[in-house]
């Protein structure tokens, strides 16, 4: 027989029994290159040119004999190692919680409840209710469905949707699976995608045993994306590693010519190489982007493309749905209007104790009718729940009643109709439901009639309800006159088109859908930072205008219709779309003419959508935002975004979020770009001029021991500027390193080369010697460079200022600094390593007056800035 099952009755496996069998038979995922072990990141890590440098370096201390020096160095790159290990684990684990969330979601039925999971969390005799636009989870037989049609190309490369048909079980109650390919099969399998309609399916292969994992085609893990910050940080990282290179065997040369001892050129040339070669700025953008990522994420915002991130931050218009984005989507049945003489429509939040009158029974039965048994959209929902409280044990609901046939929603009609049969089987009720235009139509009405109803609409619309109209048709059990040739009523011989049904129309519904409480706020923080926000709704330009008055949009311009976009060409749209922000009666196939023509005046767009029709204009648009909780696999495969809580202020917190994680990668390589500036000149500079060395590698080692930490740790975690959302998007083309942030960082970093250049000089003159001379200038290196980490934390406040914003890890970092400089200055085995002098508190007071005059000289810098920007 064929199997139709009633979702009402169906209660699938319990909690209990699917955690046992996912302990059993592991999660329903496919091989793949899963995450890396902690060995390959050390692996990698070692293999950085930094740590090469420190392992060559300590081969030609031991080849000098000395060993002290040799195993310092060694001990310098397990710990540096160390440190790695530790951001690239914090990496991968934001990056394994976003592969977490990013895996496709599953509705399933346990304990005879809905319920909404992972994909990779299904197990076998799982039973799933499938619905357009859906991504199968795993391979499943189908219980029953409606006009359910996959697309299996990606298994059998046919590009045509096949159709399903509800299994016929054996005696036995079991069924085989078959191969993929051709209509009419009971079967559908994991990764094919759910092109129209809906069904009910219990899984039967999961993992390696679907179709997909037997045949090979294993999910793995694609390599990531370049970014285009990636890229540009490639590109000059390219450029500086040649000139770096030169200088480095330059530097050897000129040691070896000048000198005559080639082994401790070669140091100085390594010491040079540590000081300049820029490896670190592509790891830090990496690692704000990654962690970047897990930080939107905190916030119901799961960034599927890195590119997302950088962009977030220059969005110049934000496009959203009204419906379940601005508002809450918890619909609820406010207004009954049947169409009677006296026309007079029944409030229920008017009279929320009372029965319902006798008046309007049948439209909310035929509201029910035309919906879903088990209903899963809010709408439905509603009027489910209106039936179930006003009209149980009354004869207005038809519990059975057979479902002979369902006309879905067309973009060419906006109603969708069911074919009833009643239990005698030789009635038959037809009930529609759609926008009211489409079901004026489907009913025929004179234009004097549609004018009358397009009043009556726009009375409801103005009080922010969603309209649907409702109607019927009745047939006997002998064939109704347009069908003359029909034997038999039954689910084949009833027309293609709804039109075809003798409807009369019953009346209007107006529902009610609260407005988020966060957007108003939300809005209002949109407008201070510049960005302008567009409401698409398929409502009535009235309902539109209602709720923008709640939530404080403000209204540019006359609203336009779908129809007046259909109407116009894309030149009219790109002068019309600069004043105008609510677009009403809107369908998803022009959202992607709105983006087009939005882009087309340089903005930058970040679309909402949720369904298989937004899909291009998510694709689109800068920024694609899917739903999360009610959007379909297809848009989410579409979108850069899924907004996970369908919240319209959770895209303002991740706009916010973007801007600050662009603020701190420019700080950060700005911080890099000005601490390298130093080190690099006081490798370089005592070679040239014959002076003794100040740096060696041991140094520039224990300098790294503060830079990576700082620049991947600190200034990553480092909150949100204060005037964040105050400020106008930042063009989008403009490059991390622009001349403004190129010119500011090369006046810090110069600022403490003067500084430890003018301490090694006049304790050189002053016959110090060497030792003195290198502890002292190393000292206040340290102690600048502790300060430039102040001082980046922000670029418009000043330090005493930015020291009130929390950080926890800016205070190990600098108490870490400063506990290992006294290590190894004061214990005289780490002393002598480093080459150093014991200092007096008079060096010291010299050593730290150096470090507040270059704080001194960062903080004039940002108050020059803040003057030239005025």
């Amino acid at each position: 027989m064929a199997a139709t099952s009633d979702l009402n009755t169906v209660t699938g496996l319990s909690e209990q029994d699917a955690s046992v069998r996912l302990k059993q038979e592991g999660y329903n995922e496919l091989p793949s290159a899963g995450s890396r072990r902690i060995w390959a990141i050390a692996w990698e890590t070692v293999q950085d040119p930094i740590f090469l440098l420190l392992g060559g370096g300590g081969i030609i201390y031991w080849i000098l004999g000395d060993l002290q020096e040799a195993l310092i160095l060694l001990g310098f790159v397990f710990f540096i190692t160390g440190i790695s290990l530790y951001q690239e684990g914090k990496t991968e684990h934001a990056l394994e919680a976003l592969r977490d969330l990013s895996s496709p979601r599953a509705l399933v039925i346990r304990d005879g409840e809905r319920k909404r999971i992972a994909g990779r969390e299904v197990v076998r005799e799982d039973v799933l209710v499938l619905a357009e636009g859906d991504r199968v989870p795993a391979d499943a037989i189908v219980l029953s469905c409606s006009n359910l049609s996959t697309d299996e190309s990606l298994l059998t490369g046919e590009s045509l949707p096949v159709r399903k048909v509800a299994a016929v079980i054996d005696a036995r109650g079991k069924i085989e699976m078959a191969r993929p390919g051709g209509d009419e099969l009971p079967f559908v399998y994991a990764g094919t995608l759910v092109v129209q309609g809906q069904g009910v399916v219990q899984v039967r292969g999961i993992g390696a045993q679907t179709e997909m994992g037997k045949i090979g085609k294993a999910l793995q893990n694609v390599k990531p994306e370049i970014t285009p910050l990636q890229q540009e940080m490639n590109r000059l990282v390219s450029r500086l590693f040649g000139i770096a290179l030169a200088l480095c065997v330059a530097i050897v040369i000129i040691y070896g010519f000048t000198r005559g001892d080639w082994l401790k050129g070669l140091l100085a040339g390594i010491t040079l190489a540590m000081a300049i070669l820029p490896n670190e700025f592509p790891v830090v953008v990496t690692i704000f982007l990654a962690l970047g990522a897990w930080r939107i994420s905190q916030h119901h915002v799961l960034a599927r493309r890195a590119s997302a991130v950088e962009t977030l931050g220059s969005a110049t218009v934000l496009c959203v749905d009204k419906t379940g984005t601005l508002t809450l989507n918890q619909m609820a049945v406010q207004q009954l209007c049947p169409h009677n003489p006296e026309n007079q429509s029944y409030d229920l939040g008017l009279h929320p104790q009372d029965p319902l009158p006798e008046s309007v029974h049948e439209l909310v039965e035929f509201c029910i009718l035309a919906s879903q048994r088990d209903p899963f959209d809010p709408m439905e929902k509603a009027f489910k729940q209106l039936g179930d409280r006003y009209l149980a044990n009354t004869e207005h609901l038809h519990k059975d009643w057979t479902l002979l046939r369902e006309y879905p929603l067309s973009p060419h009609l906006l109603a969708m109709s069911h074919v009833w049969q009643f239990a005698d089987g030789k009635q038959y009720e037809v009930a529609a439901k759609g926008a009211p235009e489409a079901i004026a139509d489907l009913c025929h009405f004179t234009p004097q009639q549609q004018q009358i109803l397009a009043a009556q609409v726009s009375a409801m619309a103005e009080q922010g309800l969603r309209v649907l109209g409702v109607a019927k048709a009745s047939l006997l059990d002998a064939p109704p006159t347009f069908l003359p040739t029909h034997p038999s009523l039954n689910p084949d011989h009833l027309p293609e088109q709804q039109h075809d049904f003798p409807f009369q129309f019953i009346g209007l519904v107006g529902l009610s859908d609260p407005v988020r409480p966060t957007v108003a706020a939300a809005i209002q923080e949109c407008y201070t930072a510049g960005v302008r926000v567009v409401m698409i709704t398929g409502d009535y330009p009235a309902t539109a205008q209602a709720i923008s008055r709640q939530i404080g949009l403000l209204q540019m311009g006359a609203i336009m219709t779908g129809a007046e976009l259909d109407q116009m060409s894309d030149a009219d749209l790109q002068q019309r779309i600069q004043s105008t922000n609510i677009f009403a009666r809107a369908v998803p196939e022009q959202k992607l003419r709105l983006v087009n023509a939005l882009k087309s005046k340089g903005e930058i767009v970040a679309m909402t959508g949720d369904g298989v029709n937004d899909a291009p204009a998510l694709k689109a648009a800068q920024i694609g935002i899917a739903m999360g909780q009610r959007g379909t696999d297809v848009a989410r495969e579409a979108a850069a975004l899924v907004l996970l809580d369908d919240d319209f202020s959770s895209i303002v917190q991740a706009v916010k979020l973007g801007r600050r994680i662009f603020d701190n990668l420019r700080k950060a390589m700005a911080y890099l770009l000005a601490i390298h500036i130093p080190i690099a000149g006081m490798s370089l500079i005592p070679v040239l001029f014959k002076l003794p060395l100040v740096l060696l590698p041991v140094h520039v080692a224990f300098l790294h021991l503060i830079i990576d930490p700082a620049c991947s740790i600190v200034l990553e975690a480092e909150p949100a500027e204060p005037n964040v959302m105050q400020r106008p998007p930042r063009n989008a083309k403009e490059p991390l390193f622009g001349r403004k942030t190129l010119g500011f960082a090369v006046l810090q970093g110069s600022g403490i080369l003067a500084i430890v250049l003018a301490i090694f000089v006049v304790t050189l003159y002053r016959g110090q010697g060497e030792l003195d001379a290198r502890a002292l200038t190393f000292t206040t290196l340290i102690l600048a460079n502790l300060g430039l980490i102040l001082s980046e934390r922000s670029s418009s406040r000043l330090s005493l200022k930015v020291l009130k914003s929390p950080n926890a890890a800016l205070w190990w970092v600098i108490g870490g600094g400063l506990l290992f400089l006294a290590l190894v200055l004061y214990i005289p085995f780490l002393r002598q390593l480093f080459s150093f002098s014991f200092l007096h508190a008079i060096d010291l007071a010299i050593c730290f007056a150096g470090g507040a005059i270059s704080i001194l000289w960062f903080e004039s810098l940002k108050l020059l800035n803040k003057t030239a920007k005025r």
